[in-house]
């Protein structure tokens, strides 16, 4: 596995852990992505790469995660951070894709 892409993640992670979520971003929909579930969901895999268990369901849900970051980032304004926390996430969600896929099944 590639130590400077696991240290960047996990500084990235404790970076993201500790900013709140964006309160106007709370309930929003951008073409039929919730944005606080697509949080939690990326959230949960970035944590599966780092804890060393992410299985094959995992893996699946963090590729349609990355894949609906990319969705909605361009929609995403830099009014309340939110444009900064979805990129910070969307960063994530590559390493750990990335790292993930660098892994064995």
């Amino acid at each position: 596995m590639d130590e400077p892409a696991v240290e960047l993640l996990s500084r990235l992670w404790e970076e993201h852990v500790q900013r709140a979520f964006p309160p106007h971003l709370r309930g929003r929909d951008i073409d039929g992505e919730d944005l606080v579930l697509l949080d939690a969901f990326t959230a949960g895999g970035v944590s599966s790469v780092l804890s060393g268990h992410l299985d094959e369901n995992r893996r699946g849900t963090l590729l349609v995660c990355l894949a609906a970051l990319e969705k909605v980032l361009p929609s995403l304004g830099d009014e309340g951070g939110g444009a900064e926390y979805y990129e910070r996430l969307h960063e994530m969600a590559v390493l750990a894709a990335e790292l993930g896929n660098a892994r064995p099944r």
